[in-house]
């Protein structure tokens, strides 16, 4: 297919002339004013455009600025072929984004030449914006192919325990969604605007159905007992956080290196059973030393287990659990969670009605 030139020159016989000369190579259009070449270049867009600059009506300068006002059409490569001689207006030319500057009267080798020389030119700009283009999608999709494969990874781990105590159904994707609530209120709060960004926010909400990922490893026994645990039972019950973390700490260091999106998830597994006050485990840490996500893992997964049946336990009205979390605030739970729970109440209930067990 032959590359297309436009000619636009108020000359008949300069179009005729570069029409002589570029025919036989090239798909050749003219217009002989501005405007009808704006139009031309709009409905089928030329390869490149020979454009006389002193024209009744709009000027090529005008035409120019035009063309490269548009995205579609900016890339265009525009030569001017025109008598004026002066090097201002050559100037002025390039600085309105002209490719190059041919002086009437012009010889045909030159034209040939220029001509040729700018299509090639714009082939290999063409040639490497596709590229780019192909290469910016090629990435992308490989960037969520393994956003993909770290959220398959997560849910499929977090299911393996979670298929351990089914009396819990749709335990993980509650939790997981009022922790996102939580730290949409939180993000703007000056104890944690530092901290909840998009993507941590997004990385916590990820992370969040991993909590208990360490019930793997306790005892059927003791995981489905339906009544009190004995002192024995309990302690340990409460190693799972520690199972949880060292699992995925283990496989990070069979890899060789940890990794960036496991970061919360093991604050989460490891942190959320500590408390406010000090009274918690595994560690028994208090206040800040918590980790923030921690924190908002602990108050998802008080309210989840107050207001959803257990083995052992009725599920609790929403009220029943509300009092129960605002009577833990400073002692269970971080003041200011409690704060934004309060205020996005409404969201938990309509969480826990959308994802309800039955």
């Amino acid at each position: 297919m032959k590359n297309i030139i436009l000619l636009v020159d108020d000359s008949s016989n300069s179009l005729r002339r570069l029409s002589a000369i570029l025919s036989p190579e090239y798909d050749v259009r003219m217009a002989k004013e501005g405007r009808a070449a704006l139009k031309l270049v709009e409905n089928d867009k030329p390869d490149l455009i020979l454009l006389d600059i002193l024209m009744p009506g709009m000027d090529g300068f005008e035409v120019l600025a035009r063309l490269k006002e548009n995205p579609e059409t900016g890339k265009i490569p525009v030569i001017f072929i025109t008598g004026l001689a002066d090097e201002s207006d050559e100037e002025k030319g390039f600085l309105l984004g002209a490719a190059d500057y041919i002086r009437k009267p012009f010889k045909a080798a030159i034209v040939k030449l220029r001509v040729d020389m700018h299509l090639r030119l714009k082939a290999s700009a063409d040639y490497l914006r596709d590229k780019a283009a192909y290469l910016s999608r090629e990435l992308h999709r490989r960037a969520e192919e393994v956003v993909a494969g770290q959220e398959t990874a997560i849910m499929t781990m977090a299911s393996l325990a979670e298929e351990r105590d089914s009396d819990t159904g749709y335990h993980l994707y509650r939790t997981q969604h009022y922790v996102r609530v939580l730290a949409f209120a939180l993000r703007d709060h000056p104890r944690f605007r530092h901290y909840l960004d998009d993507k941590t926010i997004d990385l916590l909400y990820k992370s969040a159905p991993l909590h208990d990922i360490g019930k793997i490893g306790v005892p059927d026994g003791i995981l489905l007992k339906p009544g009190r645990l004995t002192a024995e039972e309990r302690k340990t019950m409460e190693r799972h956080p520690v199972i949880g973390r060292d699992a995925i700490r283990n496989a990070e260091k069979r890899l060789g290196r940890e990794l960036d999106f496991l970061v919360y998830a093991k604050e989460i597994i490891y942190c959320h059973h500590e408390k406010w006050d000090g009274s918690g485990y595994p560690e028994g840490i208090a206040g800040d030393a918590i980790p923030v996500s921690a924190r908002l893992m602990a108050l998802a997964d008080v309210y989840d287990a107050l207001v959803s049946r257990r083995i052992y336990k009725a599920a609790f009205s929403h009220a029943e659990a509300r009092q129960i979390i605002l009577a833990g605030s400073g002692s269970h739970f971080d003041p200011d969670v409690v704060a934004a729970f309060l205020e996005k109440e409404q969201e938990f209930i309509e969480i826990s009605r959308r994802f309800a067990d039955n």
